[in-house]
């Protein structure tokens, strides 16, 4: 008799060529992320090759109901760690069915800026550190922490090892060989100054593949935790108090910073970075500003400053960028539960289009 993860686990290439397809976008919220399947005839490596779809956009917050059809369409295809095989997951963005884009659609107006003469040339490669906090069911508080209480304070748990200072490490290692077996750009991890905190980084990654890619590594990890049954929060700042927030540093450079006399590069688009201060932090996440207090390895809101091998900074340098006169910078600001459709998009138009 089988079991029912004998059934869970069937190798679909023994008995016919269809696959699965997740079809996966973003909810209404801008952080909340849908996804349901459908059979396809065959194995696809091009999103171009699969069909669109709808849902209703009246059950996610994006449409009324009486006009409720939004059309997903397929941009980008991982391979599927859950049905593995030839079974893929389809990150897919949103649009009416007269073909506009819908208000929560951020990945539209990301491909224009990417898809610009002068942004291709540049080659913008990214790398997106992705903090997040494992929470217990039920309770909403962070996994290994006692109940109503607190653990001892930050110190022993940036990574670390052992009981008592890292919690969650089999949901964080099934997340990293999961991305990697998907072909996301999955490049480290890491336990965070909070106990229960976790940071995962993704890049390099070039252009709109960025977000494709950090939006796919959240899906994932969505899964395993609802496996594993516990909660995964991109609050900013899930506790208060003498707490580290949780942020989504963005790492950054383009073909210019990369070459001989690259820095001069850098300094100047962290120049224009801090021009736009305001209008950056107001795209950067919300709740950001009960993270960016000053403390806790972060600069104040309302002040931007940039310096070498800073983590208090807006804009972190490091020292090998400095002493090899190129590389490229660390933009602090972003908060956990960013977009990175719109961060990656603003840091390019920013630093590459915006003419002061």
């Amino acid at each position: 008799m089988a079991h029912l993860s004998d059934l869970v686990n069937l190798n679909l290439t023994d008995s016919t060529e269809k696959i699965i397809a997740e079809y996966i976008w973003i909810g209404g919220s801008g952080m909340d992320v849908r996804s349901k399947a459908r059979t396809i005839s065959g194995p696809v490596d091009d999103p171009s090759k699969l069909p669109k779809w709808n849902y209703d956009g009246s059950s996610t917050g994006q449409a009324p109901g009486e006009d409720s059809e939004v059309i997903l369409y397929p941009q980008a295809i991982f391979k599927d760690p859950f049905r593995r095989g030839n079974n893929i997951l389809v990150i897919c963005d949103c649009y009416t069915p007269a073909g506009e884009p819908i208000p929560t659609n951020k990945r539209h107006n990301a491909a224009k800026i990417f898809s610009h003469p002068d942004v291709v040339v540049e080659e913008p490669w990214y790398g997106l550190e992705q903090e997040y906090t494992l929470l217990q069911k039920d309770v909403n508080w962070p996994l290994g922490w006692p109940l109503g209480g607190f653990p001892g304070p930050q110190g022993p748990y940036y990574c670390g090892i052992g009981t008592g200072k890292a919690f969650g490490r089999d949901i964080v290692d099934a997340h990293y060989k999961a991305c990697l077996y998907a072909g996301i750009h999955i490049s480290g991890i890491n336990g965070e100054v909070m106990p229960g905190q976790w940071e995962f980084q993704v890049g390099p990654s070039v252009g709109i593949a960025s977000g494709d890619e950090l939006w796919a590594a959240r899906y994932i990890l969505e899964r395993i935790t609802e496996i594993a049954g516990v909660v995964v929060s991109f609050d900013p700042k899930p506790i208060p108090g003498d707490w580290n927030g949780a942020g989504a540093h963005t790492n950054y450079s383009t073909k210019s910073m990369r070459k001989e006399g690259g820095y001069e590069v850098i300094k100047k688009a962290i120049e224009k970075l801090g021009l736009r201060h305001k209008e950056h932090i107001a795209a950067y996440g919300e709740g950001n500003e009960r993270r960016l207090t000053g403390r806790h390895e972060t600069a104040d809101i309302n002040t931007f400053k940039w310096g070498v091998a800073n983590r208090g900074a807006s804009i972190r340098v490091g020292r090998d960028t400095e002493k090899e006169g190129k590389g490229y910078f660390e933009d602090r600001r972003p908060a956990s539960n960013m977009d990175p459709y719109v961060v990656t998009s603003m840091i390019a138009e920013t630093t590459i289009l915006w003419k002061p």
